[in-house]
């Protein structure tokens, strides 16, 4: 019986179908291409891609949090996500943060004493943050530059949010805002993933400005060389 067993499930592995786990999306050409460097076009999937991870975060931080958007005066989840990503992409200040942006405004909204939507100002605040960090824009073109140093510093920033949002506490000792979860009966590390990629984007985008400048250096030197040292000799005897 366990011989016919194994001959079954062999002859299965054999002819069954591969699961499928998804592929890599297909883009089509756009114009814009046309005024993009490499680094350009990395730069802008790598934002486009942050923000995506950050509305993702904000979506499980309002599932998890449901006080937070009804305290916006919003109707629903929705509603609110609709409002901040609208601010988010038109980069509109967000009322409840009194005009403070960037780094001020994340540390607005993580403070015990914040008593507005903390999901909305956080995740506004993060997003400029994202965007201050990449030069105040979220598409490059061949005549923008990018500092790795701030790009840099954004992952880093993103590292104590996460941590903040993680152990912060409210004068009461609850949790400010619950998101990463690990005990023995429940384990929810979605947040922590999502933090993870916008985090190794930022560092590899860092790491390929960085390179980017350097190589320039070399091909620089490399080309004055070249100018002098890396010709070829003549190997006929001139004729008089």
């Amino acid at each position: 019986m366990s011989a016919c067993l194994a001959a079954l499930l062999l002859q299965g592995g054999c002819t069954s179908t591969p699961p499928t786990r998804g592929k890599v999306p297909e883009r089509d050409m756009q114009a814009q291409e046309w005024g993009q460097s490499d680094v350009n076009r990395m730069a802008t999937l790598s934002m486009r891609a942050n923000l995506q991870s950050l509305y993702a975060l904000m979506d499980k931080l309002y599932r998890r949090n449901p006080q937070e958007w009804r305290k916006g005066g919003f109707d629903n989840r929705e509603a609110a996500m609709k409002a901040v990503r609208e601010a988010v992409e038109n980069q509109q200040p967000w009322p409840e943060l009194l005009d403070q942006r960037d780094i001020a405004g994340m540390s607005m909204a993580l403070a015990p004493e914040f008593a507005g939507d903390r999901v909305a100002a956080f995740t506004w605040a993060t997003a400029d943050m994202l965007v201050t960090a990449y030069g105040g824009r979220t598409t490059f073109y061949l005549i923008h530059g990018l500092d790795a140093q701030a790009v840099y510093n954004a992952s880093r920033n993103l590292e104590i949010a996460n941590w903040m949002l993680t152990h912060r506490k409210l004068a009461n000792g609850q949790a400010m805002l619950l998101s990463n979860e690990l005990n023995t009966n429940e384990r929810n590390l979605s947040f922590e993933r999502e933090f993870g990629k916008m985090i190794a984007r930022n560092d590899l985008m860092a790491d390929v400005v960085s390179e980017k400048y350097r190589r320039a250096v070399i091909g620089y030197v490399q080309g004055i060389a070249g100018g002098s040292l890396l010709q070829f000799l003549p190997v006929q005897a001139v004729a008089h």
